[in-house]
């Protein structure tokens, strides 16, 4: 597996992450139809766990819901886990 293209690839979906919770955020306040909790868990595991973390604190969106609070890092540990057990 190219190491670039692995990079790219995780630096897409962060950045992807850490928008979506700014963009959820912003269309919570304004009362708009909001990014549903499945499309921002699917982002999360798919590599943007560490983007929706950051997101979820500076935009301070859903850090009173426990399953994000504490299962975004836990998603992150696991990624770290399994680039560790693959050398990736």
């Amino acid at each position: 597996m190219n190491p670039e293209l692995v990079v790219f690839y995780l630096l897409f979906m962060n950045v992807l992450g850490f928008y979506l919770m700014g963009a959820d955020k912003r269309r919570a306040k304004e009362k708009k139809y909001r990014i549903s909790e499945r499309t921002l868990w699917a982002i999360a595991f798919l590599g943007g766990a560490s983007g929706m973390t950051v997101g979820m604190n500076s935009f301070r969106h859903k850090t009173k819901h426990a399953q994000f609070k504490y299962g975004l890092p836990l998603v992150v540990l696991l990624h770290i886990a399994v680039f560790i057990y693959f050398r990736l």
